[in-house]
């Protein structure tokens, strides 16, 4: 196999599922991410293994009709994630703030049968672990989006339904800053950030590194 110009040993993708869970004037969205390690043709003396090229793309998004029940939105993440290209090969990055936690509670009993990690989205400044969470701000899932998608680390094809509107929402994203000087993003005006925030939580577990036997840590921006 032969891409970008490089001759191409193996491709192993992965799937990161982002799950944003909307309330009553908010849509849910889920967005599918895919990683692939390219093994290449080519030796790396240092460390005796082959050189590996990772590759980004976006498989899938949805923005859930409003008002949609809770227990549907699992349904449908359960369906997606049982889907013969995701089965055994996915992890479900989903959206912990406020409501998330029994939303949860009901994907853990869903029988997804693929790793689920959850994460509040916060207004601070670092990121952080605890008690089975992640606590990672707003500012960095989105900022990395951004980044991923300007240096073209991320595909994006404008065949992907819903395409257009992650790229409007990522348009509409800005900062703010409130009378004490704390920084914050979200859509501009009365627009929406939800397909951009499920993208934004796949991303940020898709760009995760390995240690080794030792387990994984998250790349951060710092």
């Amino acid at each position: 196999m032969n891409t970008f110009g490089l001759h191409i040993v193996t491709d192993l993708p992965w799937y990161f599922v982002g799950l944003d869970l909307g309330q009553s004037r908010d849509h849910s969205a889920i967005a599918v991410v895919e990683r692939s390690d390219l093994f290449l043709d080519e030796m790396d003396w240092v460390t005796y293994e082959r050189k590996r090229k990772r590759r980004f793309r976006v498989r899938y998004l949805d923005r859930v009709r409003l008002g949609t029940p809770y227990p549907e939105v699992v349904a449908r993440v359960r369906q997606l994630v049982h889907n013969k290209q995701l089965a055994g090969r996915c992890t479900l990055i989903m959206d912990a703030t406020g409501v998330g936690a029994p939303v949860l509670d009901l994907l853990r009993a869903a029988g997804l049968s693929c790793g689920i990690e959850p994460v509040i989205i916060t207004a601070g400044e670092r990121e952080s672990h605890a008690g089975g969470r992640w606590h990672v701000p707003k500012r960095d899932l989105i900022t990395g989006l951004r980044v991923m998608l300007e240096n073209r680390e991320l595909g994006l094809s404008r065949h992907v339904p819903m395409a257009e509107a992650l790229a409007k929402e990522m348009s509409s994203m800005e900062a703010r800053v409130s009378n004490r000087g704390r920084e914050s993003y979200g859509a501009a005006g009365s627009g929406h950030d939800d397909l951009v925030l499920a993208c934004a939580l796949a991303c940020w577990r898709a760009r995760w590194k390995g240690l080794g036997m030792w387990g994984v840590k998250s790349l951060g921006l710092g």
